[in-house]
């Protein structure tokens, strides 16, 4: 595994660093935004941890070429930053990132954070054997993390490919916030539900026409529909 730390705060940086090593993650480390992308796109790592205030091109940014590259689309990103208000965290979500960790932060708790994301990858990996999935205009290859519609493909971050495979897979079945929170972001995080309503919103918008296929139930959560009506 490899870790790449894009942080100003050299101090930071070196606290995440030593904390990843002490679990043999291997990290790079860099403190702006142009060496983050370019650092990033050359070493394509499993996961970046991407603080939002920095020198030169903001975090946000970052985060938005990166998730725009197909090289580094399906990275996952753990936005860091003192900025914790539910508008700045709805606002990382938007721009493609996987996961927030607010400052000051518990090494112990980015730690698990990273795990957890990598547990995702790890148990994403084991769908390779699926066959393809086709519902509708909906077509899903877990094998080759791809998803197309009418044909086109739909670029879907980590996270929105895990949420589109998990509700298609329960297809019928009414999942809630923190269930899928549970399982598709792989930690306990019931206070932020929020963050599974704007993923479904992005996949929505994502998979246009075929978004209809994911219907809401008011006060439960999510279901993928059994039948297509008149969604096509």
């Amino acid at each position: 595994m490899n870790l790449l730390i894009i942080e100003d705060d050299r101090d930071i940086a070196e606290l995440i660093a030593y904390n990843c090593a002490q679990e043999k993650m291997a990290t790079e480390t860099c403190h702006s935004g142009a060496e983050g992308l370019v650092k990033a796109r050359r070493m394509v790592p499993s996961v970046i941890i991407l603080d939002l205030m920095l020198p030169d091109i903001g975090g946000l940014e970052v985060c938005r070429a990166l998730k725009a590259d197909a090289k580094t689309a399906m990275v996952p990103i753990v936005m860091l930053t003192a900025k914790g208000s539910e508008v700045d965290r709805v606002v990382g979500f938007e721009v493609g990132a996987d996961d927030y960790v607010t400052k000051p932060f518990s090494p112990r708790e980015l730690i698990l954070r990273i795990k957890a994301i990598m547990r995702r990858r790890t148990e994403g990996e084991t769908h390779d054997a699926e066959c393809l999935q086709t519902f509708g205009i909906l077509e899903v290859d877990p094998a080759r993390v791809l998803v197309r519609v009418r044909g086109k493909t739909a670029r879907l971050t980590a996270i929105e490919f895990k949420l589109l495979h998990y509700l298609l897979t329960h297809q019928g079945r009414v999942t809630t916030r923190d269930r899928l929170l549970d399982h598709v972001w792989g930690y306990d995080a019931a206070l932020n539900t929020r963050t599974v309503d704007v993923h479904i919103n992005r996949l929505r918008e994502k998979l246009g026409k075929a978004g209809e296929y994911i219907e809401t139930v008011r006060g439960m959560g999510y279901r993928f529909v059994e039948e297509i009506t008149k969604r096509s």
